[in-house]
């Protein structure tokens, strides 16, 4: 290898693990609530937070191996305790799907925290999330139409994507694509609600 003048092979002094730690910082929300990326102690907590959404057939069920394999696609919000515990208040995830597309999945609030704006500002982080990695459509698979919308998601129309995106997105072993392009063979899993999408 060459290096040029202003290049050097020695090493370069960066503080990974500060990085690392600034990614995982609790950041603070009103209330005494923080919002910060998911860990892997946090699974229980996730898993927990999702059953009985599951059983109500508003979330779908999931393997422990998908949230760890899917975890940092997490945020969660936190309620501090004294006893330096938390209570884990709601947790969402960016999954993404294509160049321009991502959908936000296990959108979940505790029932003694909603109305405290838990979820707000889990989509709000996930839209920003977005933006910041190149996305600039977000979709999502929801009960929640008047929530979603006050955030400015409106009903699909169709299948928003290209007959080359649609040829692609076909090739993808994931479910959630397959509900994003309305196919029918998963007509027979869905839980019956509205697709939404948010132009960023």
């Amino acid at each position: 290898m060459v290096l040029n003048e202003d290049m050097s092979s020695a090493p370069i002094d960066f503080d990974h693990d500060q990085v690392s730690a600034d990614h995982h910082f609790n950041h603070s929300l009103p209330g005494g609530l923080f919002l910060r990326r998911a860990r892997t102690s946090d699974v229980k907590g996730i898993e927990a937070l999702v059953a009985p959404l599951a059983e109500e057939r508003i979330l779908l069920a999931k393997d422990t191996v998908t949230y760890f394999e899917t975890l940092q696609e997490f945020w969660l919000v936190v309620d501090p305790q004294p006893d330096g515990t938390e209570i884990l208040a709601g947790c969402a995830a960016l999954h993404i799907i294509w160049t321009d597309l991502a959908e936000t999945r296990t959108v979940a609030t505790s029932p003694a925290y909603r109305g405290r704006g838990v979820g707000k500002a889990l989509i709000r982080q996930l839209l920003s999330d977005a933006v910041a990695i190149g996305v600039d459509r977000v979709f999502c698979l929801t009960f929640e139409t008047g929530f979603f919308g006050s955030l400015g998601f409106e009903p699909i129309k169709g299948i928003p994507v290209s007959p080359e995106v649609y040829v692609e997105l076909l090739h993808s072993a994931d479910e959630g694509v397959a509900e994003f392009l309305d196919l029918a063979r998963v007509k027979p899993n869905t839980l019956g609600n509205a697709r939404m999408i948010k132009f960023l």
